[in-house]
């Protein structure tokens, strides 16, 4: 009985019609990922089902049989293609599908539908920002927090699953771009002149092995074609001031030119703080700050690439980029000193009247050959050279003085960085493997040269302090090997690796006589695989060991006295630290995008921020290999279409942390929750209207002695296209309810606690406008491959 209602029902289902093939170049026979796939009605061409090839180029799509359809196979850069698929109920393999390239964009089938904005690849998740509506409008900052895995705090930190462990590479490489403050950069580039962000979470064996987090590789605009196109943009906001921004991408036979150049000031204003301390040894006592801090600066940056094709096998590039940013900075203040009965002990008024620069500048040069046979199989060699630098000068006076008898003073500081890099590499992509390997050298020398001139009251005449004059140079040499694997199956791809890098250290303090010398290897494994579930979902893993080494901003010196009751100080002793990565995720592509990932990492002596109390109440900051580091966490990211003109999207995260460490014979231990959630949603209208809102928050982040702020950001826009989308006009309102925020810090040990509070402009008002013109036949080509030097500790960002 049970058996003939089985097959009756069996019976009465509705038959099932499954196509599937492997799209394939048909000159180079290697397969095309992510191309778009529609089954359409053969009469209305409606799109019935749609989805893209995996990375082995192989698809899958089910329809209700009986009925006649219509494949079409679109990919950039190709010719279209469209195949009749007959009515009938069994699985239709296509085989092999070829598609030929094509320098001309062909009519023969359209394809509407809307660009994916998330896309999971088997090392790393992408974020699709031209198909993001509100890049014309926001900075490459601001899209940062759409990113999943991403987050931006009210300083404007950028944090990869919450640590500020991480590189930021231009294109794949590094950039001076991101000399200094890469937010303050990211905060001039317009979003508009991004292709795509990439999160790397388990860095292939290619990648240098910096960055315990892992690498966010910004991809730049850089398709140009025979004849040109340009894009201007202009913003001005009510609180910061004006920025401007163009880019022009050109192509004349086989010369290439793709760039882009930057203006901005960040006017000069002052935001109120206190700092608030309270002392328990040697005797009770508390001390409180009170004042304004004064920033102000303008920044200008560009960056260029130019390619010349020799023929169809041999490329030559170049590129070139620079930053520079000069300001004023300062701040004044009052200080009061209390004893236990609350009696002031000392106070003294200070105005310290500064500058501050930052420049970056790097110039390279690839060439890359491919095979005949095969002209996937590349072989690239790349040199580069870089010169980053910083400069700060403090003028500190005092007055109005209780028992206080500092003298008043200056300092000087002048630090950076000057790199040689040299690097070959070779890929070889066979039909279900691919093989890379290559060898690099980096000759780094990092450098600051700073002292401090006290004035003596009864001359008038400043003199040079011995104690605080060091000319230091840190020169750091790595040399490394790399090979690995990627193995692309019908439904696993697998990715695997080995990295050996020999790290030479060399350091010399001039003033004291003191050097350092000091070398250590590493043999650095990744991992990566990707299960294909079917056409639009899939589950990855990835393990990897990631290295943080110190950079010039940790190692230097230089003892910064700016608030001489709170003292800043690198620490040139500082070793590398190593993490080791697990992750798991889930991704579902089908309509919109879902990706689910758990993590975990461990590591033993992270660099840390550690503040202890000296002499006369003063508290000196520096970083030491302390941390004992572990970190549990969940990722949810969805971008989902509610409707052809309405969109959502979520970024969110979860991590228990655990930190521990021993520093100058006390112990401390802190651990708790952290996260970030942010939101947006925009509608379009028909009439070329776009609407935009974003919602954010971002929690206190665990410190080894304390807690950070937390920060809550709300913005919205209006975008107007217009002449054919060649124009568009754009105000944005951000955080419109308050004109301040206050982001504030607590540190604590055995013998004080610190409250710090900054206030920081809120409410902003961006109006402006973005203007395309030009017409592009073809695409620039680009090597492939080229130097990426993410091997050293960013500057921003917290742990």
């Amino acid at each position: 009985m049970l058996s003939l209602i089985a097959l009756s029902v069996r019976a009465q289902a509705p038959h099932t019609l499954t196509v599937k093939g492997t799209i394939i170049d048909s000159a180079t026979q290697s397969p095309l990922s992510y191309a778009t796939v529609a089954l359409q009605d053969v009469v209305t061409k409606g799109s019935v089902k749609t989805t893209l090839s995996r990375s082995d180029g192989t698809f899958l799509l089910t329809a209700p049989a009986g009925k006649t359809y219509l494949l079409a196979l679109a990919f950039v850069g190709y010719n279209n293609k469209v195949l009749p698929v007959p009515a009938t109920d069994t699985t239709l393999n296509l085989g092999k599908v070829l598609l030929s390239a094509s320098s001309k964009q062909l009519a023969t089938v359209s394809i509407t539908a809307v660009k994916p904005l998330i896309r999971q690849e088997v090392d790393r998740l992408v974020y699709n920002v031209q198909a993001d509506p509100e890049s014309p409008v926001i900075a490459a900052l601001d899209m940062m927090r759409k990113v999943p895995l991403l987050s931006v705090d009210g300083s404007d930190n950028i944090k990869l699953r919450g640590s500020g462990s991480y590189k930021i590479l231009i294109n794949g490489k590094e950039s001076a771009l991101m000399a200094g403050n890469p937010s303050d950069v990211l905060k001039a580039m317009p979003a508009s002149n991004v292709e795509r962000i990439e999160v790397i979470t388990t860095p292939p064996a290619k990648y240098d092995a910096e960055g315990l987090a892992g690498i966010i590789n910004i991809v730049t605009k850089k398709n140009a074609a025979q004849g040109y196109n340009a894009i201007v943009k202009l913003n001005y906001n009510s609180v910061y001031g004006y920025q401007a921004s163009s880019g022009l991408t050109a192509k004349e036979g086989k010369f290439g030119y793709s760039g882009f150049v930057g203006n901005g000031e960040h006017r000069y204003l002052g935001a109120g703080f206190e700092n608030l301390s309270s002392y328990y040894s040697p005797i009770q006592s508390s001390t409180a700050q009170t004042g304004t801090n004064f920033t102000g600066n303008h920044n200008t940056l560009t960056g260029n690439q130019l390619s010349y094709e020799i023929d169809s096998l041999n490329l030559l590039s170049a590129r070139f980029s620079y930053n520079e940013q000069n300001g004023n900075q300062g701040n004044d203040q009052y200080t009061t000193a209390r004893d236990a009965n609350s009696t002031i002990s000392q106070a003294y008024h200070t105005l310290n009247n500064g500058t501050a620069a930052n420049h970056g500048s790097d110039i390279s040069l690839d060439y890359q050959l491919s095979f005949k046979h095969n002209k996937n199989e590349l072989f690239t060699a790349s040199y580069r050279y870089s010169n980053s630098g910083s400069s700060q000068f403090n003028n500190i006076v005092n007055d109005q003085t209780i028992n206080y008898s500092l003298p008043d003073y200056r300092q000087y500081n002048n630090a950076g960085t000057k790199e040689q890099t040299a690097q070959l590499d070779y890929v070889d992509p066979l039909k279900a493997l691919t093989i890379e390997a290559g060898a690099k050298m980096i000759l780094r020398n990092y450098f600051s040269d700073f002292y401090t001139d006290t004035l003596n009251a009864s001359s008038g005449q400043y003199f040079n302090e011995a104690d605080q004059t060091n000319n230091f140079t840190y020169h750091q040499d790595v040399y490394s090997l790399y090979n690995s694997y990627q193995v692309a199956l019908t439904d696993w791809v697998f990715k695997g690796g080995l990295r050996f890098e020999r790290t030479d250290i060399n350091a010399d303090f001039s003033s004291v006589g003191t050097t350092l010398n000091n070398g250590y290897n590493n043999l650095v494994p990744s991992f990566s695989a990707q299960r294909n579930i079917n056409s639009s979902s899939n589950l990855n893993f990835g393990f990897t060991q990631r290295i943080q080494r110190p950079g010039i901003t940790q190692l230097n010196p230089f003892v910064n006295q700016s608030n001489p009751q709170y003292i800043t100080v690198g620490n040139p002793a500082l070793t590398p630290a190593i993490t080791n990565n697990f992750e798991l995720s889930y991704g579902n592509f089908a309509k919109g995008s879902v990706n689910i990932s758990t993590h975990y990492s461990f590591s033993n002596n992270t660099i840390q921020n550690v503040t202890t109390l000296g002499a006369n109440d003063v508290t000196t900051t520096t970083f030491a290999n302390v941390g004992e580091d572990r970190n549990l966490g969940a990722d949810l990211s969805v971008n989902y279409p509610l409707s052809k003109k309405w969109g959502i999207n979520l970024n969110t995260e979860l991590l228990q942390v655990w930190l521990k460490g021993a520093y100058n014979g006390s112990f401390y231990t802190n651990s708790g929750q952290q996260g970030h959630i942010f939101m947006s949603s925009n509608y379009r209208t028909d009439n070329g209207f776009r609407f935009n809102l974003d919602v954010g928050f971002d929690s206190r982040y665990v410190l080894l002695q304390g807690r950070d702020n937390y920060f809550f950001n709300n913005s919205y826009s209006v975008v107007k296209e217009l002449f054919n989308k060649k124009l568009m006009v754009y105000i944005a309102v951000n955080n419109p309810f308050d004109k301040f925020n206050t982001l504030d810090f607590f540190t604590k040990s055995s013998d004080f606690q610190t409250y710090n509070a900054n206030q920081n402009y809120y409410r902003q008002i961006n109006v402006g406008f973005l203007y395309r013109f030009g017409k592009l036949n073809s695409t620039i080509k680009k090597t492939q491959r080229g130097i990426q030097n993410d091997d050293s500790a960013t500057s921003g960002g917290k742990n």
